[in-house]
Parts: C-alpha cells; structure tokens; sequence
C-alpha cells in the first residue's frame, strides 16, 4: 500500500525536480543566447550548478519514495540532513553580517544616504577591489538612474529632495547631501563655491561626482555603500526565505524518515 509520507516526499521532490529543470533550462538558454548582458552571463555557472543539484538531489528522493528503494531514500535523507544543518549554519550567518547598516536620515529628504562603514566588513568585500569594476558596469548597463531623467522630480528641487529614492539612486545618481552641491536637474549639480567647500574637502566624493551622466557617481563611496544597502536588503529578504524553506525541509525530512520505514516494512512484507 502507498503510504501518505511517500507521496508527501514523491509529491515535493517533483515540484522541486521541475524547479531544477527550469533552472538548467534558463542556464542552457544564457549560454547559447547572444543577447544576454555580461551582468545576467555572470549568473549562468551558479545557475546550472544550483540547478543540477536541486535535480539530482529530488530525482533520489522520487526514486526511494515512489519506486520504494530504501538506498536511494538513505541517501536522499543523508544529503537532506546535511542541507538542513548547512541552511540552518548559514541563516545564523546571515543574521549576524546584515544587522547593521540602516541608512541616515537627511532632513528635509525623503530619502536615506548610506556609508560603506556602517556594513559588516563580509558585506563590504561584495564591493572591494576588482569586483567593483564589474559591478560599476552593471550598474551602467541597468541604467539605474534613468527614471530620475524625466517629470517633475528631473527638473524641481523639492520634488527631487521629497522623492524616496532607492538605496542605490541615493548613492549613484546624486552627490552625497554634505557636499552642498546645487541643484539643476535629478543627474546635474554645480559644485559649491571655494569658500564653501570646506566640509566638502572632507568627503572624497565630493570631488568624485561627475555631471558627465555615464559617469554621475558611480565611482563614490556612497554609491558602493548604495550597493550593500540593496545587497543587504536581498540577503535579509533571503533570511526569511531560509526559515520558511528550513521548516519545509524538517518536514519533508520527517516523512521521508517515515517512508524509508514504510519501504522496509514493504520489502518485510513481499518476503513472506
């Protein structure tokens, strides 16, 4: 008789071989497509690789739940144990290396300003070195600062200062507040004058902003501090993504521990 926990685990390893297919479908397709942006290409090899396990591993789960093969079940929760205990290690990890790095207050802004000091030193090395001339590139490509070019926030002052922009528009597309630079339009802002540049001197990337717009700020400081805010934000987001997944694992992980009884019971049965 086909127990409930074998179908429970035949049932979620499916869904999730079709999730690996996927993956190593869209993998396949990036590498043999032309169109495909260097920042989309650099997914490609995680991709596949993230893909092929995910499909391996549930393939071992369908075959011992469903065709009732108590090795591949043993070895399917083997691995299942092991991701558990790996999740849980790195769900800790992440708490710990993202709790700081909550953006300042500007007053009179409806936006925050980030400092690449006030992240973990784990998350700072994202954009440490040669990675961030790659990641300068993307940002390029994505055009992040285009949708500030248009309407009302473009042109007027307090439209711009009131808008709340993304951490990385704040770091990327704009001088940071304390270099008092003048507003002309969302991506083009004069200097202040000699005499008031004094705080400004103190801030490296006063110098650094460029009104040539392929350019802006993506050189700054701010706008790498721009980039760990967002990283942040997406490893915070996969956080709790990790403890839902961590329960739905213990679960499937308990009925796949009561369908390898089931099989053995099944095969004690066939031999009598």
């Amino acid at each position: 008789m086909f127990r409930v926990s074998n179908f429970v685990v035949g049932l979620a390893n499916t869904l999730v071989m079709l999730v690996g297919a996927s993956a190593i479908g869209y993998s396949i397709y990036m590498f043999v497509h032309q169109g495909v942006t260097d920042c989309e290409s650099a997914i490609r090899i995680p991709l596949l690789t993230t893909g092929l396990i995910l499909f391996l591993v549930s393939l071992l789960g369908v075959i011992g739940s469903c065709f009732k093969e108590n090795l591949a079940m043993v070895s399917y929760l083997i691995i299942l144990f092991g991701g558990i205990v790996a999740l849980m290690i790195f769900s800790i990890f992440l708490f710990f290396v993202t709790n700081k790095g909550a953006g300042r207050v500007v007053s009179g802004r409806g936006y925050k300003e980030y400092r690449t000091v006030d992240f973990s030193t784990w998350l700072n090395g994202f954009v440490g070195g040669k990675r961030w001339v790659g990641i300068r590139s993307c940002l390029a490509e994505a055009n992040v600062c285009d949708d500030l070019s248009d309407g009302r926030v473009s042109q007027i002052a307090d439209a711009f200062y009131h808008k709340n922009l993304s951490p990385i528009q704040s770091g990327c597309c704009k001088p940071p507040s304390v270099c008092n630079f003048e507003f002309r339009n969302a991506t083009f802002w004069i200097p202040p004058s000699k005499n008031e540049t004094a705080v400004a001197a103190e801030n490296g990337d006063c110098g650094t902003w460029s009104n040539v717009q392929t350019e802006l700020c993506f050189n700054c400081n701010a706008c790498k501090a721009g980039v760990l805010a967002n990283i942040r934000e997406k490893w915070r987001n996969l956080l709790v993504f990790n403890i839902c997944l961590l329960i739905l694992l213990i679960t499937v992980y308990s009925c796949g521990c009561c369908a390898r009884r089931n099989n053995r019971t099944a095969r004690k049965s066939d031999s009598v």
